[in-house]
């Protein structure tokens, strides 16, 4: 199987992925699976970095599932790799 090409994780000035959702912005800087086994799994999970009105404009970090990010915010930008996946 191939490995994920999003496994390191990254600083979150230099997110694979922003996702957002009015006052709400998810930085995705890892991922733990190949996008296409996240397909067949529900519980697929990224590292993220999240800003909202609840973190007082401070970054809070921590694992989330992946089907909620997509399902509450919006793809916002991406690295090439990502959108080739994702988009």
């Amino acid at each position: 199987m191939a490995r994920t090409p999003f496994g390191k994780t990254r600083d979150v000035e230099q997110p694979y992925a922003i996702y957002r959702n009015g006052d709400w912005e998810w930085r995705v800087l890892k991922t733990y699976q190949h996008p296409d086994k996240e397909k067949t799994n529900r519980y697929a999970r990224w590292f993220v970095a999240v800003k909202s009105p609840m973190t007082h404009g401070l970054w809070d970090y921590g694992d989330t599932y992946a089907k909620e990010v997509r399902q509450y915010g919006a793809l916002y930008s991406g690295t090439d790799t990502w959108l080739e996946n994702y988009a």
